[in-house]
């Protein structure tokens, strides 16, 4: 019997018949993603599953998966993937770990600017009137001689600041609960950065220990006027606290990619993106597109097959992020987590 391959959301046709090579196929071929319910149906047989953001893996489904040999996530932050429950299962559990770095480095330095120069309210504002000619609209700030702060010095935090170099920022400042040395970041803790910065880009991860790592009392140390960019995880703040600050006029901005409600993890996440948020003239709002360049999602959805592919050839799949109890083969790409 051929293995079952099941893929969560559509994907490149490229990448399709490469899978179909190996097994056969159950994919959703709708934008919204599947109900726990359904997944756990399609999984009741499964070989191989490929997972995206919108899933949710946790032992319960696993309980359900006694087929089940790997989940190629799709993705960088696994957050709602149970690393645990994956290797008491003995299941294979793989990322993509650098594809989605610079795409989302690249958005963020787009969302600051954007953020800074009001170009949405510039925008709307050409659409709605007939246009005269220059007049002394929407003044803003720029990057040039700010101070800027990254929370996060991982990956992509340090590609944000490479991409910074080129702007005139007078300083970079980072903070990380992990040492980090960079040679163009200066080392601060939280509070100080949150004093100085005019932009604060948020690069962190979310953890056990950092939900709401910026809440409501957090939020009062951060400089007047300051421009929040968040492109990590929406509950690593405090959506509802920032709200009510940019209201305050303590806050000057804040751009978001991500959002709490996309936290699937957590039990207790919010139903949607907050209203206030939503109607504020003082939010940029985007998607999660921070991966969401062509070639770079194609080379992810290859990347993410590529573990799948070698799991079923009786390999150790390359991007494996944890280890299991079996009898594969070390993969022939470089990468691959072993003892």
């Amino acid at each position: 019997m051929r293995p079952k391959i099941v893929i969560t959301h559509r994907i490149h046709a490229e990448v399709q018949q490469k899978l179909q090579a190996a097994g056969d196929l159950i994919t959703n071929e709708t934008v919204a993603p599947w109900s726990p319910a359904t997944l756990q149906q399609h999984l009741h047989d499964a070989t191989a599953l490929m997972g995206f953001m919108t899933d949710q893996v946790d032992a319960e489904l696993l309980q359900q998966t006694p087929h089940l040999k790997i989940i190629a996530c799709a993705l960088k932050g696994y957050d709602s993937y149970d690393v645990d429950a994956c290797t008491r299962a003995n299941i294979w559990l793989s990322i993509v770990p650098d594809l989605l770095t610079a795409p989302t480095a690249e958005l963020a330095v787009g969302l600051a600017i954007a953020l800074a120069r009001q170009i949405r309210a510039a925008d709307q504002y050409m659409r709605q009137l007939p246009y005269e000619g220059w007049r002394t609209h929407f003044y803003g700030q720029g990057l040039d001689q700010s101070t800027v702060g990254i929370i996060g010095m991982g990956q992509v935090g340090r590609a944000i600041a490479q991409r910074l170099q080129g702007f005139g920022c007078a300083r970079l400042l980072g903070f990380d609960p992990h040492p980090f040395i960079h040679p163009h970041v200066q080392h601060h803790d939280l509070t100080s950065i949150l004093q100085q910065s005019d932009y604060l880009f948020l690069a962190a991860p979310l953890t056990e220990t950092n939900r709401h790592m910026l809440d409501a009392e957090t939020l009062k140390a951060c400089k007047p006027g300051q421009l929040i960019i968040n492109i990590g995880r929406g509950s690593v703040v405090d959506e509802l606290a920032v709200a009510e600050l940019l209201q305050q006029g303590q806050l000057g901005g804040y751009a978001a990619d991500v959002y709490a409600c996309e936290d699937w993890a957590l039990k207790n996440r919010p139903a949607g993106v907050p209203q206030a948020l939503l109607e504020s003239d003082k939010t940029l709002l985007t998607p999660h597109i921070g991966s969401a360049v062509q070639r770079v999602r194609l080379a992810i959805e290859h990347r993410a097959a590529d573990n799948i592919l070698a799991v079923l050839a009786g390999q150790a799949p390359p991007d494996a992020i944890n280890r299991v109890q079996t009898n594969t083969a070390p993969s022939a790409v470089p990468g691959v987590l072993m003892s």
